[in-house]
């Protein structure tokens, strides 16, 4: 039986279609026909090969980016991987030194991200935290200055510890160096002026959030004070820096101003030190001399170079030489200072408001009676006092009766009250707007103290002995020192009761002198306690001199007398051993330990730049009428002596020539 054929490809009704399983055979060469994958299988992810594979720039990061960055990498940090943080301190590393791979954008940004993540700035951050402090951000664009204060402000407000740390960046920014001023040359130029006043409104800032911060500043600020031997120009930016200060936070007024004070003082006693070295004559001129130093403290900011440092200094100069130009500097130094402070007090004092100015004398009394007063021998910073208590006759009043409690107290230390009677009849003396009323209050005031110490003390009393009266010979020194100067206000009016001493004046009058007057100096002189074997030499002859010429007292035979008294004689045993042999040249110098210290406060005032305070507050010595006069005579009839040898000397020698 023959059957039909079928179509080629046309499946039976009985047969199953199978598919066909790909032949796993390898790709030839010229093969056109791709090998079918597995439906089972999903398909493999092929790259195109001209396709840039490249890590994301910085520029192309938003800031949003950026901050979810920062914020992993601070939590990395806590988990112990430090890859993202360290990146991130790099970031203001190199901005500290100015490299151009930290653009001001790419800075800014990462700032903004710290901004929004300082409660993670914990502890453990702290030298990611330091690297941003350094990072000379003062000396950028305004706009990153806002921004860097804003992180500065969250920063202490949510991490206080970092408070100190923060301060002290600000403190060193308002010396000579700030390290914010930016030297790229991507960057303007700020001037250092604009750094420090950036500086003051983000001290002001913090203090007004923070305001617990005033006591930890006033630490740093003491700190960061420059030494007693740095530069001129270091000392005047950094006080006046100080000064600003006081103006926006007058809490901390009186802390800066005895700060400024102390460092002040201490200068002062360097340059009396340095000065004692040398030749009276040169010690004269080395003050006198000293250049006038520039004014403009606007200047002085923005120039790095005017400073006393810059002077070029000879390998071969000799000793003298480099000691009189290291005094010569502190002297320019002190006199810069002073003419600062004497400018800032002056505008205090002349403000409108009535407590402002009673604040600023309440300070300079607080200074006198903490820092100057126990100082022994300051020469010139006592001057600011000298002429702004003068200002008025109340503040005079207090000051003469500070001065007079302090001497008279026994509860302070010998050596205070000593420079407190010294002060006391320095400032009498001196004094030009020190009324008669006042200087004879005083006078009076003295005596009486003296009367009853005489009372007290003559009846044991051996001789002269500093040691166990050295309150009463300070007090006689001071009214010694008194009448020298202001003697003419204790002569007594036509309608007072006097004192006549029988001897006509100069002018043909007799002199009259106040009650008391005469008796005063009677009842001290010639006591036991001897005050004029103790006290300067250098007063008491020139007591003598001028007591002798207006027929006051004669005391030329007690000072004779006194020659042939030895003051270690009346000195207690357990002051001096008794196993030393004595010899003529060691009881001269126990002698001249014994005396009073001729040191008076308000001696004449040479600083060049700063004495234009003084002038028409202070008293110049006027000479006695008749006495000085005749001195002056003998003096230039010795001079015209001299000139007319010296002329027929040279008229001889020529005549010889010829």
């Amino acid at each position: 039986m023959t059957t039909a054929s079928m179509p080629v490809g046309t499946p039976t009704a009985t047969t199953k279609h199978r598919p066909q399983k790909p032949a796993l055979s390898r790709k030839r060469e010229g093969d056109d026909i791709l090998v079918p994958s597995s439906p089972s299988k999903r398909s493999k992810v092929s790259f195109d090969s001209d396709v840039e594979v490249r890590l994301v720039q910085e520029w192309e990061k938003t800031p949003t980016v950026i901050q979810e960055g920062v914020r992993r990498a601070l939590l990395k940090r806590s988990a112990g991987d430090s890859t993202g943080y360290d990146q991130l301190k790099a970031v203001y590393a190199l901005a500290k030194d100015n490299q151009d791979e930290t653009s001001p954008v790419r800075l800014r940004n990462y700032t903004f991200a710290l901004l929004n993540n300082v409660s993670m700035l914990n502890k453990g951050c702290t030298d990611l935290v330091h690297a941003t402090l350094s990072s000379d951000w003062l000396g950028r664009s305004e706009g990153y200055v806002h921004l860097f204060t804003q992180y500065l402000a969250n920063l202490v407000s949510a991490q206080t510890l970092y408070l100190p740390d923060v301060l002290r960046m600000l403190a060193e920014n308002i010396t000579a160096a700030p390290p914010s001023q930016s030297q790229s040359e991507d960057l303007a130029n700020v001037p250092r002026s604009q750094i420090y006043q950036r500086a003051h409104k983000v001290i002001q800032y913090l203090l007004q959030i923070v305001p617990s911060a005033c006591r930890i500043l006033l630490t740093i600020l003491t700190k960061t004070f420059p030494h007693q031997t740095d530069s001129r120009r270091a000392h005047m930016v950094y006080t006046h820096n100080l000064l600003r200060i006081t103006e926006y936070a007058p809490v901390l007024q009186a802390d800066i101003l005895a700060l400024i004070t102390e460092r002040l003082i201490k200068i002062d006693l360097q340059v009396q030190e340095d000065l004692e070295d040398l030749a009276e004559e040169v010690e004269e001129g080395v003050v006198q001399h000293v250049p006038r130093a520039r004014s403009d403290i606007n200047s002085v900011l923005d120039d790095p170079q005017d400073s006393d440092d810059d002077s070029e200094t000879d390998e071969e100069t000799d000793e003298d030489t480099l000691r009189t130009q290291t005094i010569t500097k502190n002297v320019e130094k002190m006199d810069c200072i002073l003419d600062m402070l004497f400018t800032y007090y002056d505008q205090m004092i002349s403000a409108p408001l009535p407590s402002s100015q009673a604040g600023s004398v309440e300070i300079l009394f607080s200074q006198f009676q903490t820092i100057i007063l126990p100082t022994h021998r300051s020469r010139h910073t006592q001057f600011l006092l000298f002429h702004f208590v003068q200002e008025s006759p109340a503040h005079i009043d207090v000051f003469v009766g500070m001065c007079a409690h302090t001497s008279y107290d026994k509860k302070r230390p010998a050596m205070v009250r000593q420079a407190a009677a010294a002060y006391l009849a320095s400032f009498v003396a001196r004094g030009m707007h020190v009324s008669s009323d006042i200087v004879r209050e005083v006078w009076d005031y003295i005596s009486t103290e003296l009367k009853k110490q005489v009372r007290e003390s003559e009846p044991g009393c051996r001789g002269p002995d500093l040691q166990r009266y050295s309150t009463y010979y300070t007090l006689v020194q001071a009214l010694l020192y008194i009448f020298c100067f202001r003697w003419r206000d204790f002569e007594s009016g036509p309608d007072e009761d006097c004192e006549e001493d029988g001897l006509p004046s100069i002018y043909g009058e007799e002199r009259h002198w106040r009650p008391g007057v005469k008796e005063t100096l009677q009842l001290n002189i010639f006591s036991k306690l001897n005050p004029l074997k103790v006290c300067s030499p250098g007063i008491v002859t020139e007591f003598a001199r001028i007591a002798h010429h207006l027929h006051v007292i004669y005391v030329y035979h007690l000072l004779e007398t006194n020659k042939r008294i030895r003051l270690s004689n009346y000195v207690g045993p357990n002051n001096y051993s008794q196993l030393n042999r004595e010899t003529a040249l060691t009881a001269k110098r126990e002698d001249e330990n014994q005396h009073l210290d001729e040191y008076f406060p308000f001696d004449p005032y040479h600083l060049p730049k700063s004495k234009r305070w003084i002038e028409g507050d202070y008293r110049e010595w006027t000479g006695i009428p008749g006495l000085d006069d005749e001195k002056a005579a003998e003096s230039d009839s010795l001079d015209e002596d001299v000139e007319d040898s010296d002329a027929e000397e040279g008229t001889g020698t020529e005549e010889s020539n010829e």
